[in-house]
């Protein structure tokens, strides 16, 4: 029988770096869709920043993903800070499917390599996970989060999806999660293009 290599992921935790990281629903399904559930994932990010501390620079709730811009501050893990968040949600869409919808558990049974079954709510793995080491890459990552419901057609403009931090960004008003813009590093003058580019979305 031929052995199957899993892909890892590669994290660098150097100090001062921003992340931008992507974990997504298991099997790739919209776990997402419902408002109840989004709220538990707003919860659970309110919950890892009390628990880790970190500098949260934005954030999209898709269907089916999830993208965020964090700065771990000093000896903060960026692992302790997403098993904090996937945990907590999933503890909660788990119960409340238990509960509520035990016909669904089906869909997000796995069966793992040790024979055990468990109903999983994220992907297996740890995700995708980018440093930033540049503002231009910083802001350039916080406008590709927040056209993420653009790009995909759930909304015309950014400013009409409610599960992201394009509105907090424009407004200044933290809802629904808190970000953390004084910290966000300034774009220079030769980086206009980024600006006004993001200024019109």
């Amino acid at each position: 029988m031929a052995t199957v290599h899993r892909k890892t992921i590669q994290r660098f935790e150097a100090e001062g770096e921003a992340h931008f990281l992507t974990f997504s629903c298991y099997r790739r399904l919209p776990l997402l869709t419902r408002d109840r559930t989004r709220q538990y994932f707003v919860d659970a990010v309110n919950l890892s920043r009390e628990r880790n501390r970190f500098d949260l620079w934005a954030f999209v709730i898709m269907p089916e993903h999830v993208h965020l811009i964090v700065l771990p501050h000093s000896d903060v893990k960026v692992s302790s800070i997403l098993s904090t968040i996937k945990q907590s949600v999933a503890k909660r869409a788990l119960l409340w499917l238990k509960v509520n919808a035990p016909s669904f558990l089906p869909q997000i049974e796995d069966l793992q390599p040790s024979g055990k079954r468990c109903f999983r709510f994220w992907q297996r793995g740890p995700g995708y996970d980018r440093n930033l080491r540049s503002a231009r890459d910083v802001h350039e990552k916080i406008r590709y989060v927040h056209q993420n419901p653009v790009r995909r057609g759930l909304v015309e403009h950014a400013t009409d999806w409610p599960w992201s931090s394009f509105a907090a960004w424009q407004s200044g008003i933290d809802t629904p999660i808190s970000i953390d813009r004084s910290e966000v590093p300034v774009l220079s003058n030769s980086d206009d293009d980024i600006r006004s580019e993001y200024l019109r979305s």
